[in-house]
Formats: C-alpha cells, sequence, structure tokens
C-alpha cells in the first residue's frame, strides 16, 4: 500500500540530508534522501543547503514515490527511517 504524503522536516547539515515525512495508515514515517540522491533526480551536482527545500518540491513526487516503494520492499521496523540514497534512483 503506497504511503501518503506528510510534512516537511527540512535540511540536515549533519546527515547532508532532507528528512520529511510520510504516513502509513495514519501512522508516521520518517523518511530522509541524501544530497546525492536529490541532486541526481534534480540533474544537478553539488546544490547548496539553501537551495534544498525548493530543489526538494521541485521533485517532490518522485522522492515520495521512491520512499513509498522502499518501505513496500520492507521490512521496516515501527520507528525506522526510510533513506533514499543515490543506488535508489533509476537512471
Amino acid at each position: 500500500m503506497p504511503l501518503m504524503r506528510g510534512l516537511i522536516i527540512g535540511y540536515n547539515t549533519e546527515r547532508l540530508a532532507f528528512g520529511f515525512t510520510m504516513l502509513n495508515d495514519g501512522e508516521t514515517v520518517e523518511c530522509q534522501i541524501s544530497d546525492a540522491a536529490m541532486d541526481e533526480l534534480a540533474g544537478v551536482e553539488g546544490s547548496p543547503s539553501p537551495a534544498r527545500q525548493a530543489q526538494f518540491l521541485a521533485v517532490r513526487d518522485t522522492i515520495e514515490r521512491i520512499a513509498s516503494d522502499l518501505f513496500d520492499a520492507g521490512p521496516f521496523v515501527k520507528g525506522s527511517v526510510v533513506r533514499i540514497f543515490a543506488k535508489h534512483i533509476r537512471k
């Protein structure tokens, strides 16, 4: 079952990843996408941190589809994070 859109958490400078949530039957699922993965989706390299939210919004539907596919491929333990890396991006 596909995850539903949740909230934007924002950019994490320590993890170099953008955080967001999705919903699974009303339960919040924490998700992150790495800088490299987001740049790969956007077709750019080395985007600055302040540009990450706009970049996320531009490719949000694709990012959320990938997160949902990874979650469905599971298994995921309640409380774990769905992490999207460049290796998850189909070229």
